[in-house]
């Protein structure tokens, strides 16, 4: 006889032993629904149908609630902008997100506004880039910190033509100016002036789009 056959599987460590089996499969799927809901079939059509009357297209996977802001009209995208695969944006209501024409989210850039967060027109948005308006809270020793909500310094703006290198984090109530060019890995904390070349932890400006030859 095989080691171990024909012993009950152990629950998890942190499983109530009073929940059932029926409660815990409820519990998975009203997860999954919420959590995975873009992957629906009909949610997947409607967000495809929405980008295509705004002249956009969204590879897929495509996370967070999209569908709802769509439909809420608290996401606007302008025309010839494209979403690569792994793309999130997230607001929770009253919240908006604002991107503009032409602009590109590459693979696993994610937006996310308690807010606002606004990206204009012809923008670049290298792997793996975060722009939000709003930070976790930390501060409340007496709560867990998955409990302690947001916080925000106001509203997040990209301008138009920025251009942001892989893995940029672009934090709250941020002004970064037209045609500011952000290094890979840099974390924007305040504001960048029009035509900056920043890059840093935090970002600082290090040269000036226009004074910097690109013929090499």
């Amino acid at each position: 006889m095989r080691r171990g056959a024909g012993r009950r599987p152990l629950r998890p460590r942190h499983a109530s032993p009073e929940r059932s089996l029926a409660a815990d499969l409820r519990l998975w799927a009203r997860r999954w629904r919420w959590y995975e809901r873009n992957s629906l079939p009909w949610n997947r059509a409607r967000i495809h149908w929405e980008m295509m009357r705004r002249g956009a297209f969204a590879r897929w996977p495509l996370h967070g609630n999209v569908l709802e802001m769509l439909r809420e009209g608290r996401l606007e995208i302008g025309e010839h902008t494209l979403l690569e695969p792994g793309v999130w944006l997230t607001s929770p209501a009253p919240g908006r997100i604002e991107i503009g024409a032409g602009t590109f989210l590459n693979l696993g850039v994610m937006v996310a506004a308690l807010e606002l967060v606004a990206i204009g027109d012809h923008c670049m948005l290298a792997n793996g880039c975060l722009v939000t308006d709003a930070d976790h809270r930390f501060d409340d020793l007496g709560r867990p910190v998955t409990w302690q909500g947001f916080r925000s310094r106001g509203p997040t703006r990209l301008a138009d033509n920025v251009w942001c290198g892989a893995n940029v984090v672009v934090t709250s109530g941020v002004t970064v100016g037209e045609r500011c060019v952000i290094g890979a890995n840099s974390v924007v904390t305040r504001d960048l002036p029009p035509r900056s070349i920043a890059a840093g932890a935090p970002a600082r400006v290090i040269g000036e789009v226009g004074a910097v030859s690109c013929s090499g």
